[in-house]
């Protein structure tokens, strides 16, 4: 506790804190829309570090992780929305929401943890399908899930008569929607962390990395405690957006979301943070730079600005993985494996 509390880390709590306020606000000079692009940033944060913990703490592949975010998006949407003509609150859907997310953990995990490798892969890869295909098909013979068409006008976040959606006055400052979101978002964030980190210190993560004692059960753990932190994720993006339909769930995501860990460290929280906030904001750099960078150049479009960002995009990640194999910010250990591994190859 002592280390948190000297003056050059408190003066480090201090600037971020500082610069975590000042963000959105200066992102909303260049638009709403970059605040937008934020929340959907912190978003992604959830959604690595619940994906770090089977990946990067148990040593479990998971491609079909994006299922539990459908899941609490889903959860959220059916109890807060006119389709079934339920509008709980917020502070009472989340919870169910990451314990249904939890319950989809362990239904995954129980039948696949005699599975490695690829085998695992293709298992988790199947099931975030299957939840997919379910969400576009649960329209008949009973209208669960409105099909392909989605459920529309979602209930946003509400705390009494204070609704996160639209903008308000707050001590003077105008916030507007995406502004507000962007708060409670970090609240939350911040608290998903502390949970990492003390979950990652603990006895349960350290035998996560152990090696010669029965596992099983601790894996199932892994596998449940990482599916609720999407689901938590999955309730919120549903408030945020007031609309949820299948497209929003698939494998391509679960591949970001995989990217992201992968890319900033796998086990390491600050280097998930980092690879999670990269890849959630560098395509949408791209996306607005490309097609004022080539008409500036060239005076014209050259390449479609799309398939431009994603091959850069797709050459940067292949280039870090080419030169930086254990992440943009590894862990010590991590850093320590990889050069003994190189240390024995020579």
């Amino acid at each position: 506790m002592s280390k948190w509390l000297n003056p050059r880390s408190a003066f480090g709590i201090a600037l971020i804190a500082a610069a975590l306020i000042a963000l959105p606000f200066v992102a909303a000079m260049g638009g709403q829309a970059w605040v937008r692009i934020l929340n959907f940033a912190i978003l992604y944060v959830f959604l690595a570090l619940g994906l770090n913990i089977v990946v990067g703490f148990a040593g479990l592949l998971d491609l079909g992780y994006i299922a539990f975010y459908a899941v609490g998006a889903y959860t959220y949407a059916l109890l807060a929305s006119p389709h079934f003509g339920l509008h709980w609150p917020f502070w009472v859907i989340l919870p169910i929401g990451a314990a249904v997310a939890c319950f989809f953990g362990v239904l995954l995990g129980s039948p696949t943890l005699k599975l490695r490798g690829d085998y695992l892969a293709i298992v988790t890869l199947g099931f975030g399908e299957i939840v997919r295909i379910f969400l576009n098909n649960l329209n008949a013979p009973i209208n669960v899930t409105n099909g392909p068409q989605g459920i529309t006008l979602i209930d946003p976040v509400a705390f009494g008569d204070f609704r996160f959606s639209g903008t308000s006055q707050i001590l003077g400052v105008s916030l507007s929607g995406p502004q507000k979101y962007y708060f409670l978002l970090v609240a939350l964030a911040i608290f998903v962390i502390i949970i990492n980190l003390r979950l990652q210190n603990s006895r349960i993560g350290r035998a996560w990395q152990a090696i010669g004692i029965n596992t099983r059960n601790l894996k199932l753990l892994a596998f449940a405690m990482g599916a609720s932190f999407g689901g938590v994720a999955g309730g919120v993006f549903s408030a945020m957006q007031g609309f949820v339909s299948p497209e929003s769930f698939s494998l391509i995501e679960s591949i970001m979301i995989l990217a992201m860990v992968v890319l900033g460290g796998m086990g390491h929280i600050p280097g998930v943070i980092l690879g999670a906030v990269l890849l959630s904001i560098l395509p949408e750099v791209l996306r607005y730079g490309v097609g004022p960078l080539q008409m500036a150049l060239f005076g014209k479009m050259l390449i479609d600005p799309e398939s431009l960002r994603m091959l850069i995009f797709g050459l940067a990640l292949v280039l870090v993985m080419r030169f930086k194999p254990a992440g943009l910010w590894p862990s010590p250990e991590r850093k320590r494996e990889l050069s003994e591994k190189r240390a024995g190859a020579v």
